[in-house]
């Protein structure tokens, strides 16, 4: 099993977020971190967690790096016993919050893995984005990763926001190879509804040939696509996870765990949160539902879909993909090799079924 850690706390609201985020209660981030612990004591329970039965741990957000290390010293302790040996811990972090000593601080705790929130090194576009950091903060902070022998470094970046062009990502991409990483999360701008941009959807291009550009960019220089958003020399375990479907645990206001075909959602408020962090609602996944994820996150990453979990109508139309030379089969799985095309495929595979 996984296990995922919400920090709901930001130290500017980025344009494009809508993920559940607060940048103006700092004051509860103590009884926040107490909270989290209740509920992850709840959770090793109500998931049969043993030891060493958690093989990855992620702490996502909001902005990790805006919660010291003492803050997340319990849970790291509470939590050791269950990791497996040499699991991947995972924080992701804000290149202006994540000082040498706050990484020098996780590191300490455990962490062996840090995903940088960059999006980008033009300092026109950081600025458009509301993003709090510049591009000198960005690569001094990987720098500093490296330096204190962080083993894994990633970072993420954004296109099709409006005024990208090829030049541009060109020079992000060149810029983010220059650097020790083995991972980029490249994500195309998406307009979700409560966030800035949903009041101007026009700062989002509408440009599939730059998502193309970007792929081939990255992947000419060693780092190879094992999902639609996801390259590297280096694969995330934890990010593998999720999409061979396997148990997680979510822990913090607005994660979402989720156990055989069960989901639980703590409460989103933070302030509702910490009042109460074993207010769970649930949500039980029919067969329907837990195959049509199978098969979308499947197709979506180099995990591809188990034949077996396949009723004979759908292996009949993935055999006929097969033929057209749209999926590759072994003995066991159904692969799909271009990502762009996995939403299409999906659909046609569960068809009327």
């Amino acid at each position: 099993m996984l296990a995922y850690i919400h920090i709901p706390y930001c130290d500017s609201k980025c344009h494009y977020c809508s993920f559940n985020t607060y940048v103006d209660k700092f004051d509860t981030r103590k009884d926040y971190m107490h909270a989290l612990y209740t509920q992850l004591v709840f959770e090793l329970e109500r998931f049969g967690a043993t030891q060493n039965s958690i093989e990855t741990l992620f702490i996502g957000g909001g902005t990790p790096s805006t919660v010291s290390p003492e803050l997340y010293a319990p849970i790291f302790k509470l939590l050791k016993p269950y990791l497996i040996k040499d699991a991947e811990i995972t924080t992701e972090a804000n290149p202006n919050s994540a000082s040498k000593v706050w990484l020098e601080g996780m590191q300490k705790l455990g962490v062996n893995r840090v995903s940088f929130g960059v999006q980008s090194f033009d300092a026109t576009k950081l600025k458009a984005l509301n993003r709090a950091h510049d591009p000198e903060q960005a690569k001094t902070s990987i720098l500093h990763a490296k330096a204190l022998g962080i083993a894994h470094i990633s970072l993420d970046l954004i296109y099709n926001y409006q005024g990208d062009t090829q030049a541009l990502l060109l020079k992000d991409i060149e810029t983010a190879f220059s650097l020790p990483i083995d991972h980029i999360s490249a994500y195309e701008l998406t307009i979700e509804g409560g966030t800035k941009f949903a009041e101007t959807p026009e700062v989002r291009q509408d440009d599939e040939n730059l998502a193309f550009f970007v792929t081939q960019q990255i992947e000419k220089r060693g780092f190879k696509a094992y999902e639609i958003s996801n390259f590297g020399s280096y694969q995330s375990q934890h990010n593998k996870g999720y999409w061979e479907i396997k148990d997680y645990i979510g822990a913090g206001a607005g994660a979402v765990g989720f156990l055989k075909e069960r989901r639980f959602y703590p409460s989103t408020g933070i302030e509702a949160y910490i009042d109460n962090p074993l207010h769970v609602t649930e949500e039980t996944l029919t067969e329907d539902e837990l195959i049509t994820e199978r098969i979308f996150l499947g197709l979506r990453s180099n995990i591809g879909i188990e034949k077996a979990t396949l009723s004979t109508q759908m292996q009949k139309k993935a055999d006929f993909l097969c033929e057209e030379k749209k999926l590759m089969a072994t003995s066991t799985h159904y692969y799909n090799d271009n990502f762009f095309l996995a939403d299409e495929l999906s659909l046609y595979i569960l068809g009327n079924h």
